[in-house]
This record gives structure tokens, sequence and C-alpha cells, in this order.
């Protein structure tokens, strides 16, 4: 699955748009160093496509689910050779007349009912597959959410956007570089998730 398609949903799934009224305490990962010069009450953003690249929570979860992908892809491509071949040996055989026509009645319809199966489980794993992304998809947008909330409650910001991928889908179309708070919060995301991953070890 492309990276691309993960971002966009993630960004669909977000809607960053932090008040600086929040009285939350802010964890202490929070308090990575700050690139931007941006104040208290400033309007800021952050860039989606450079979190998603750089947030090792969306690269672990993305490994797991193109690892995943993969496997069923190729039992899929596995199970679709064997009709090919059962259906192209089933007509070669019909049409060297190799079969009574009851035989080749019974052959036929079972040959129907595995295309049927075939058909069956190519949706059923598209169907679970869908349901996984969406999954991982609403992990990481909680994850950056959640930490969004405690980053602010220590920057007091008025505002947080995000931008990413194509101008007319974002609210940010360009702004000042001082404004951008992408690497301290990606740095806070790391450091956060590095601690959640540690502590699950334990």
């Amino acid at each position: 699955m492309k990276k691309i398609s993960i971002i966009a949903g993630v960004v669909a799934l977000m809607a960053f748009a932090v008040s600086c009224n929040q009285n939350q305490t802010a964890a202490p990962e929070a308090a990575a160093a700050q690139d931007s010069t941006a104040v208290a009450g400033s309007i800021v953003f952050f860039n989606m496509d450079k979190v998603m690249e750089g947030y090792d929570m969306a690269n672990d979860l993305n490994s797991v689910f193109e690892t995943k992908t993969s496997g069923i892809q190729a039992e899929i491509d596995r199970r679709g050779k064997k009709l090919e071949k059962d259906m192209t040996d089933f007509q070669n055989k019909v049409d060297k007349g190799l079969l009574t026509t009851s035989v080749a009645q019974a052959q036929y319809q079972k040959i129907q009912q595995q295309q049927q199966d075939y058909q069956q489980y190519v949706v059923r794993k598209q169907q679970e597959m869908g349901e996984e992304q969406q999954v991982m998809m609403n992990q990481i947008a909680n994850a950056i959410a959640e930490y969004v909330e405690e980053y602010n409650a220590e920057h007091q910001y008025a505002l947080i956007l995000t931008t990413a991928g194509a101008i007319l889908s974002t609210p940010v179309v360009t702004g000042d570089p001082k404004l951008d708070i992408t690497e301290d919060l990606l740095a806070g995301l790391n450091a956060a998730y590095i601690k959640t991953k540690e502590a699950s070890k334990k």
C-alpha cells in the first residue's frame, strides 16, 4: 500500500484546530527543543508529509501492514494461477474429447464453484485489509492528536494547522517558516513513541 494513501487518510481523519485555552499539563516528552520562534497565541502549522515520513510509529505500523498485504496478495496470486490452470486443463480435455458429457458437466460445475470461491476470497481479504488500514490510520491520527493536545498545553498557540500533499486539500498553502513547528512536533512524537515501546516491553 502506498504511503501517500496512508498520509491522505490520516489527514482526512484529523482536524487540528487546537485552542490555546487548554488547561492540560504537558507530558515530559512534549518539551522537545523548539525550532520555531512562534510565541504563545500564534497561529502555527506543521507539515503532515514530513511527520508521516519521520514518525517512527507510522513507519512501524506501515511496515507491518505492507508485509501482511504482500503475504495476502501472494496467496491471492497463487490461488488465481491455480484456478487459471484448472480452467485451461479442463478446456483442453474438452477440446480433445477426453471427457464424457456427464464428466465434463461435473467438472465444469466444480470449476464454476472454484471461481466463485476465489472471487469471494479476494473480496473478503480486500475488506479485511481495508479495515486494518483504517484501524492503522486511526491509531496514527489519535496518537498525533493526543500529542498535539499535550504539546499545545505547554506552548499555548491560538491555532495549529496542518499541511500535506495537494494545495487544495489542506488549510495551509504557505506560511512563515518561523511558524512551522514540524521538527519540534516530530521530535516530541518520536520521543513519546520510544517511551511507549519501552514501557510495553516491561
